[in-house]
């Protein structure tokens, strides 16, 4: 361990990302993948008289005794990752170590093995996925009649709830968890088709009639469908086709928190992300306190972004049959997805268990603001009453620009008192009518109630819901 410190790791080894994360695309749990593959392989040749049972016996005893530190010396001379681990295997199993591999191109081992990683990685993402909805459902719940102001273009606009401003993430969220439950149902392995996708070598072994068989009962053993066509590799398609929704729900989470630095500032000061006891805010000023669990997930998902663009790239550069010019950067960016993505949303899910509501700085910004906000509640009852309604916009307009300033320094009445004794207001609705108008916090519409139905639908969904 002293040596740890001495070269670079990378942060995701020990910084971002759970632990759990870390071993699925760890090199050991990797390795026993392939081995795994490797004797389901042996068992299913076993059934078509090529491999011995004896063969397949020896295989399972040593199927997971990695040694990774063996391997890696096998590779320095020979250059070949798998074939390193292959050899290993050999040398550990001497009765059935002959029998691996027997049909198989590399891409049969590992791209099999990729899928079953991305499939674990994606229940583990699914599952943290779902308590962070969860926690927004209770959160919306908690705070569906809450007013306060709404900003459009960063300037007050109308009131909503604080329920219905988090109902805006956790149906975007909901969305992902969606299209990533129907992507961990559809995921495909590329199969055992050989080195150029034909099955060739395999058909040479047990027959073409054979091969369909062959290919099912596999499939059944590693549990996993099989692409009907590939080359070497199954299609890297697929691997932009997951980088972008994992980079999707990625947006949401970014938004998220993107809003909430706005809204923790000064110049808001309405919510705010757990601030520890002994939490240092800034080395050089004691006073700060900075959002940087909010930072943290925009810078990482900030990088999350990018990977759909790489993975696009080799799936469209990928030439004919196979190159392999994907290899280096697929053992950076995969594991690197998943592992950004678990750590999005282990500090979202910290962030909605302790997020600080400051009720003050909300009712601030909503008496200070609401009373301007409140004219557009003028402006339809005179037009539901049969004032032409240009006309009426451009007289609340005026009233409104005219007496901004006072309003926003709290003299509310200032507005009020010119709207109701407006003579052209007047004419269609009494002043009291008028008053009752401008009373703001009563103007937001069903966002209680579409909150509540969210959030209901959310635990009607996910509360009993466990991953795949």
């Amino acid at each position: 361990m002293s040596d740890f410190y001495e070269t670079y790791q990378s942060p995701f080894t020990w910084r971002y990302g759970s632990q759990e994360m870390r071993h699925i695309w760890s090199e050991a749990h990797k390795r026993r993948l392939w081995r795994k593959i490797w004797v389901a392989l042996a068992e299913v040749q076993a059934s078509f008289g090529l491999v011995k049972p004896e063969q397949v016996a020896d295989l399972r005893v040593h199927m997971d005794q990695v040694d990774v530190p063996r391997a890696l010396e096998i590779e320095a001379e020979i250059h070949h990752d798998l074939m390193a681990e292959l050899k290993v295997f050999a040398e550990q199993a001497p009765v059935g170590g002959g029998a691996l591999h027997l049909g198989a191109t590399s891409t049969d081992i590992e791209d099999n093995a990729d899928v079953l990683r991305m499939r674990q990685s994606l229940e583990l993402i699914l599952e943290k996925l779902r308590r962070v909805l969860l926690l927004f459902a209770a959160r919306i719940t908690t705070w569906a009649d809450v007013p306060l102001i709404a900003l459009t273009h960063l300037q007050p606009a109308e009131p909503s709830t604080l329920g219905y401003r988090l109902s805006q993430y956790a149906q975007d969220l909901f969305d992902d968890w969606r299209l990533l439950s129907e992507r961990i149902e559809t995921l495909k392995g590329k199969g055992f088709k050989g080195a150029v996708g034909t099955g060739a070598a395999y058909a040479e072994l047990m027959g073409q009639a054979q091969l369909e068989s062959f290919e099912q009962q596999l499939s059944q053993h590693l549990e996993l469908d099989f692409y009907p066509v590939t080359t070497q590799v199954y299609p890297r398609k697929q691997d932009f086709q997951l980088a972008s929704q994992l980079a999707g729900m990625g947006a949401t989470l970014y938004k998220f928190a993107f809003d909430l630095r706005f809204l923790q500032s000064p110049n808001s000061g309405e919510l705010g992300e757990p601030f520890a006891a002994q939490q240092v805010g800034s080395s050089a000023m004691p006073f700060k306190r900075n959002p940087i669990q909010a930072e943290k997930i925009d810078s990482l998902a900030r990088e999350l972004a990018q990977i759909p663009r790489l993975a696009w790239d080799n799936a469209a550069h990928s030439l004919l049959e196979r190159t392999l010019d994907d290899s280096a950067n697929r053992r950076t960016w995969l594991p690197e997805a998943f592992l950004i993505c678990d750590e999005l949303l282990t500090v979202t899910s910290s962030i909605l268990e302790g997020l600080q509501v400051d009720a003050t700085a909300i009712e601030r910004n909503l008496n200070r603001y609401g009373p301007l906000a409140a004219v557009e509640r003028v402006l339809m009852a005179l037009g539901k009453a049969g004032a032409d309604r240009q006309v009426m916009h451009a007289r609340l307009r005026r009233h409104t620009l005219e007496t901004r300033t006072q309003v926003q320094s709290g003299q509310a009445h200032v507005l009020v008192e010119r709207i109701l004794q407006d003579q052209e207001f007047l004419q269609y609705l009494s002043q009291e009518e008028l008053g009752n108008l401008m009373d703001f916090r009563g103007y937001v519409g069903a966002a209680p109630r579409w909150s509540r139905r969210l959030a209901q639908e959310l635990r009607a969904a996910l509360e009993n819901e466990h991953p795949t």
